[in-house]
């Protein structure tokens, strides 16, 4: 029996194909690809562009600014999705293509799903070099797109238009597998781009993808359970696959339950609100002080989620309890059995719900419970106090903090990189599930705005505020000009310090100079005068400078009915940072120096490695 077919060149069955992938969400189909972010080139405006064309009033196409900044966009909205839907990402060959490769690390270390899709050279090689190709002297096959493989998932490179087949459904699975989640990169010849095929019909029928909730292996679970059964100070650590999951009121009933405490990382924070009275808040090198101190006494640490990063494990130094046990319950088994963990193998719903099944009767130490709660309340009256207003010339970083969320206590808070990481870790209180969206897998300076608007198109209703610094605006601002263009409404609160000022506090703190971080130190003729506000309004949007708290809140107010984008600008000191809560970080100090700051420093720094634990 002949099958169906249909003539369509490679990059219009690539696009047909999009168009008819599906997901449920709350009872209803929608599509799982939320559009693609594009810049076109030589290397994909004839095959790619033609083909979006043709699907642009069910597949939207929108235009970046910046490769990696619409790339940062799409990886925000499969983020803001729980990695329920996400976004493609085309670009031409050579600098286009590679300007995306740090937006797949990003993508690659915080395991979210975005399908790029770069031009690439001739696959018959005929115009061969062609503009933007890089030549390999020894490897005809290489192209700058090989790039991509170490922080891809899954890549392929399309060098016959039939091969698109195999390959966007394998590219599929991986984008919608729970453990394999990550980028997918399909590199796509420029000729192939626009040689047509006869593609069976079957290929662009509908295709809705249900999410796999991997159940615990018999065996793991029960030797899971059995440590929790003797555990009397039980801590969880709430990754960001307890949200991915969708796993926020199991997580809850869990801890409600037996009265264990909960700390989450950065990825996980908002999967408890901040008010519930076991949510610790922050845990690790920006931890609050009610988690750090719970966390080196506990006796079994539950890791939901988590890839245990050396934030979260104060670079492994957090826990001292001689006896303690971790507990990996992840659906990615390269990550439950980091660190000698008892791996639980497991979708993080399936996993808790089953656990709070198997431990009836059990309960922590009533003592550890109260003990938790009473260190909470500790550390939220010095929170408060860090974050209270000031009359100070230069407030900190806190006290901005503070101001954010008096004056917009419902926003979803969007940041990435530098010093406000740390500090929005310990001192934003999250309300819902994914109202706190922090990138600090990778701590990619840039992501911010363009991470904003992903949020924002994912989440048209939320309340997006971006939080970033001088040093990361300067990076990357160029998507509040696609903010604008697709009216999707940011408030940005930039806080000017004049510098790097995150990473100049670290290179005092290890015993070097002041060099090179702060703008005053670099090596310079004039120091620059940046007005950032006319620099954001000369792109569209309200912008304005405010010179102390109490008039970045009376801005926050004003402009929360604005038609577009915001920008507010407060100049913040680069010295002041939030010492309540937090712990020791292995940054190697110099062995040898002529500074006697960087040798006090290294006889600090090995004092500290005596407390990591080994393996």
């Amino acid at each position: 029996m002949s099958q169906s077919t249909i003539r369509l060149t490679m990059a219009q069955a690539v696009a047909r194909f999009l168009t008819m992938q599906k997901t449920e969400i709350d009872g209803e189909i929608v599509p799982i690809f939320g559009g693609v972010f594009a810049i076109f080139g030589h290397g994909n405006v004839a095959g790619v562009g033609e083909a979006l064309y043709g699907v642009r009033d069910t597949l939207p196409t929108y235009r970046g600014q910046n490769e990696q900044g619409m790339a940062h966009a799409a990886i925000a909205y499969a983020k803001a999705s729980f990695r329920r839907r996400f976004m493609a990402c085309t670009t031409s060959i050579g600098p286009g293509a590679l300007n995306m490769v740090t937006a797949a690390g990003l993508a690659h270390v915080n395991r979210l799903p975005v399908l790029f899709l770069p031009g690439d050279v001739f696959a018959n090689r005929l115009p061969d070099p062609v503009l933007q190709q890089a030549e390999d002297f020894g490897d005809g096959t290489t192209t700058v797109n090989d790039a991509f493989k170490p922080v891809s998932r899954y890549f392929d490179r399309i060098t016959r238009p039939e091969q698109i087949i195999p390959a966007l459904r394998r590219a599929m699975a991986v984008l919608t597998d729970p453990a394999e989640c990550g980028p997918v990169t399909l590199s796509l010849c420029q000729d192939v781009q626009a040689e047509a095929y006869d593609y069976p019909e079957s290929f662009f029928a509908e295709k809705v993808w249900n999410f796999r909730r991997v159940m615990p292996d018999g065996d793991e679970f029960a030797t899971a359970a059995a440590a929790l059964l003797q555990a009397s100070k039980p801590v969880i650590i709430a990754g960001g696959g307890v949200l991915y999951s969708q796993a926020t009121s199991a997580l809850r009933n869990f801890a409600e339950r037996y009265g264990i405490p909960v700390m989450e990382t950065q990825a996980g924070k908002s999967s408890l609100p901040h008010d519930h009275p076991l949510n610790m808040g922050s845990v690790g090198v920006t931890g609050s002080s009610a988690s750090n101190v719970l966390a080196e006494e506990a006796d079994v640490v539950l890791a939901v989620g988590s890839r245990l990063q050396d934030f979260t494990t104060g670079s492994w130094a957090l826990f001292k309890n001689d006896d303690l046990k971790i507990i990996g319950l992840n659906t990615q088994p390269f990550d439950a059995h980091k660190h000698q963990a008892l791996p639980l193998v497991a979708d993080a719903k399936v996993g808790l719900d089953a656990l709070n099944q198997a431990l009836t009767g059990w309960q922590a130490d009533p003592a550890w419970t109260e003990k938790a709660k009473a260190d909470k309340d500790e550390w939220l009256v010095a929170a408060d106090k860090v974050t209270a207003s000031t009359n100070a010339e230069l407030p900190s970083d806190a006290q901005v903090i503070g101001a954010v969320q008096r004056a917009r206590e419902n926003a979803t808070l969007v940041c990435a990189s530098g010093g406000l990481p740390g500090e929005l870790h310990k001192l934003w209180k999250a309300g819902g599930p994914g109202s706190y969206h922090m990138e600090y897998g990778f701590s990619t300076m840039g992501y911010e705005i363009a991470g904003g608007l992903g949020v924002k198109l994912a989440r048209p209703d939320d309340d997006v505020v971006v939080m970033v610094g001088d040093g990361s605006y300067m990076m990357m601002n160029s998507e509040i000009v696609s903010s604008i263009m697709l009216g999707a409404k940011l408030t940005i609160v930039l806080l000017d310090n004049s510098g790097f000022g995150c990473i100049n506090r670290l290179q005092m703190a290890t015993g070097g100079a002041n060099f090179n971080n702060l703008l005053k130190d670099t090596h310079h003729v004039t120091l620059p005068g940046i007005d950032f506000a006319a620099h954001a309004a000369s792109m569209g949007a309200v912008a304005r400078k405010v010179s102390s708290i109490a008039e970045l809140e009376t801005a926050l107010h004003e402009t929360e009915s604005a038609d577009r984008t915001t920008v507010i600008v407060i100049d913040t000191d680069p010295l002041i940072a939030t010492d309540a809560g937090g712990h020791w970080w292995d940054v190697a100090v110099p062995e040898v120096s002529d500074r006697p700051q960087v040798n006090a420093a290294r006889e600090a720094y090995v004092k500290a490695l005596k407390a990591q634990r080994a393996g």
